[in-house]
């Protein structure tokens, strides 16, 4: 089966509102303008005007601006499948318990990050060359499934099976929503803001869930603090894709604009696409996976016309509000919040 014709892909593995696949514009077909100031022109001047696809795509409207403050109050728990009980867990762990979980986790965040970094491509990781290209790829990918057998190894130690059925939960999670997010980048279907959510909800949010729900398996308290932790994952990815684009400290660690040249959807990308979906001249960047620092500083100022940027931190700034409040409601007053109101005013942007 080819993943590169997404029609003679069987339905439950198509997105469900994708925008329609066009040709890849080469450099020869559509160049890109020399300066990133200049006004952008239209992917149907660029196209055939017989293409019956184009014509669709032209014709199509957009839609219409999306409002942050939805996620002030909509449901933000993306996993399919609820694999943990609705019924108060247990959130205060005993400091054994809580060394083996730190440790099993940090195991496991270290391994994903090194599969991660082979499949995105990545040359640098936190400023310095990502592992596969020092020690080869096969040699990093075994070495990172090592330890996630290591990882559960530890916490066998707990000897508390919910542990482990927990842990292949999240596990199950995480690579349901890297799969997902591998798919979008390989077919170069985007995805609608729903399907991305849904997406984090599993990648991102599985890491965050996984530490919480391991730290309440092996407490007697009945605070939960699962939803809490899907809050933050999100706002941890949106946040991570708006600095991808944007900060200078992130063009030391990983370079100028990586998303753009692993061609990866995310979060201020999809808004800007979906903005208009009759111009592909953001979705071609994305398909030709480029390296030209000219080329993505064009792509960024395609994104700021769109208003993607701002639109990024307005959501964010509205889960981190939403997150706020959250942790109040969980503390109920026992004064035990500064903590987690110090890491999320440091995310804001």
């Amino acid at each position: 089966m080819s993943f590169t014709n997404t029609n003679t892909l069987p339905s439950f593995l198509h997105s469900p509102n994708p925008i329609p696949r066009e040709p890849r514009l080469t450099a020869d077909t559509a160049p890109v303008p020399p300066s990133a100031t200049s006004p952008p022109a239209r992917a149907c001047d660029l196209l055939p005007p017989s293409s019956p696809s184009t014509s669709f795509l032209v014709n199509m409207q957009p839609i219409p601006p999306p409002d942050p403050s939805r996620y002030a109050h909509e449901d933000l728990d993306f996993t399919k499948k609820k694999t943990w009980s609705q019924e108060k867990e247990k959130a205060i762990c005993p400091p054994a318990s809580l060394e083996i979980i730190t440790k099993a986790v940090g195991m496991l965040h270290t391994a994903s990050l090194l599969i991660d970094d082979v499949e995105d491509s990545s040359s640098l990781r936190r400023g310095l060359p990502v592992a596969h290209n020092i020690f080869g790829v096969a040699q990093t990918i075994n070495s990172a499934n090592y330890i996630y057998f290591c990882s559960l190894q530890e916490l066998q130690k707990l000897k508390n099976p919910k542990a482990i059925t927990t842990y292949a939960e999240e596990l199950l999670h995480l690579h349901r929503g890297q799969g997902m997010d591998l798919f979008w980048r390989d077919t170069l279907t985007c995805p609608t803001e729903e399907d991305y959510l849904e997406m984090v909800g599993n990648k991102t949010g599985g890491l965050f869930r996984l530490g919480i729900k391991l730290m309440q398996a092996e407490s007697r308290s009945l605070v939960d603090c699962v939803p809490l932790v899907n809050l933050i994952g999100l706002i941890f990815q949106i946040r991570d894709d708006y600095m991808n684009l944007s900060s200078p400290e992130y063009v030391q660690n990983k370079g100028l604009c990586e998303d753009l040249t692993e061609g990866k959807f995310s979060f201020p990308i999809i808004h800007s696409i979906r903005s208009d979906p009759s111009n592909l001249q953001l979705i071609n960047i994305l398909g030709q996976k480029t390296s030209d620092p000219d080329v993505k500083r064009y792509a960024v100022a395609y994104m700021e016309g769109t208003g993607s940027f701002e639109y990024t931190r307005q959501v964010v700034n509205v889960l981190i509000d939403r997150a706020r409040n959250l942790t109040h409601s969980i503390d109920e007053g026992r004064g035990k919040t500064e903590g987690i109101l110090r890491i999320l005013d440091k995310m804001v942007i």
